[in-house]
């Protein structure tokens, strides 16, 4: 991750050799093969309406959630309710990715078996305003759903980010202005300007090439600014969080090495790792098996609720 146009020197951010062996897992769990069922999605557009209940599967409703960020950003998502006794989880999608997208909707429909859930298409994405900075001015996109969600009642709130999402929620637990009770990163660099894959070169190009903002579009992201002043990247941020911070990776992912995982763990306090043996990158890599644990450990890693 990393905008365009920044200084030589900041674009020579190298990344690590961390070695890893296949199967290593602090938790001592692994990975399932069972996938996840993705839900029908509809070709019809949303309206802008804060009546709307978008239909994000057979059987599964949602009410439209609107919030503005502290920087004027006006947000759409869902609101998948829940008891609100039980976690609720405020979801970050990946670069690209967004609500109208079966990977981040079938996410989405997993984690609400597990309490309520609420989501918005960042900033440069859907039906969100404003453009995308990928990965810097997003935490007051998370600010702003996880201040309107513990609006809705509920006692404990778990962030729970995608990629360039997970990256933005580990930034947020450490800077945001409304962390989370706890966060969850799944496919997280621990740099920007990672060029180790064929997909990051590809990425990268998409940042700094003059003609990024059109592809973008035909993407479905709207590209901001380059940045000019380096944001802190997630290895900088991780050492400052106090909430508990669990850390997510798979063997195969294609886009970052799993050695970011152990980078991350290294800068951290006291971060939790699962390292997912074949496991590939982001929501469309991510399992019900491992939703179902991930909803286990937030229970757990939370203030202590009244289950009244």
């Amino acid at each position: 991750m990393g905008n365009s146009g920044v200084s030589a020197a900041a674009a020579r951010h190298r990344s690590h050799s961390d070695p890893i062996k296949t199967g290593d897992n602090v938790s001592g769990q692994t990975g399932s093969n069972r996938t996840m069922r993705r839900p029908r999605i509809g070709a019809r557009r949303l309206a802008p309406s804060d009546e709307q209940t978008p239909q994000l599967g057979p059987g599964l409703r949602g009410t439209a959630l609107r919030c503005r960020t502290a920087d004027g950003v006006v947000l759409a998502g869902v609101h998948l309710p829940g008891p609100r006794n039980r976690p609720a989880f405020v979801i970050g999608h990946g670069f690209t990715h967004g609500l109208r997208e079966p990977a981040t909707r079938a996410v989405l429909a997993e984690f609400a078996r597990h309490g309520g859930v609420a989501a918005a298409d960042f900033r440069g994405h859907g039906r969100s305003g404003g453009r995308s900075s990928v990965g810097r001015d997003e935490t007051l996109d998370l600010d702003a759903v996880v201040h309107w969600t513990r609006g809705q009642g509920y006692r404990l709130v778990v962030v729970v980010g995608f990629s360039m999402g997970a990256a933005v929620a580990l930034r947020h637990a450490a800077v945001g202005s409304s962390p989370g009770d706890a966060v969850v990163s799944v496919s997280s660099p621990s740099r920007w300007y990672i060029r180790e894959s064929a997909p990051m070169r590809r990425v990268q190009w998409l940042l700094e090439s003059p003609f990024g903002p059109l592809v973008g579009r035909g993407l479905g992201v709207r590209l901001g600014e380059p940045w000019f002043d380096l944001p802190a990247s997630p290895v900088e941020a991780i050492g400052v969080i106090s909430s508990p911070t669990l850390l997510v990776h798979g063997t195969a992912d294609a886009y970052f090495h799993p050695g970011h995982v152990l980078t991350l763990q290294r800068a951290s306090t006291d971060a939790e790792v699962w390292i997912e043996p074949g496991m590939g990158h982001g929501e469309t890599a991510t399992t019900s098996d491992l939703v179902d644990r991930i909803a286990t450990w937030s229970a757990g890693a939370g203030p202590a609720v009244d289950p009244s």
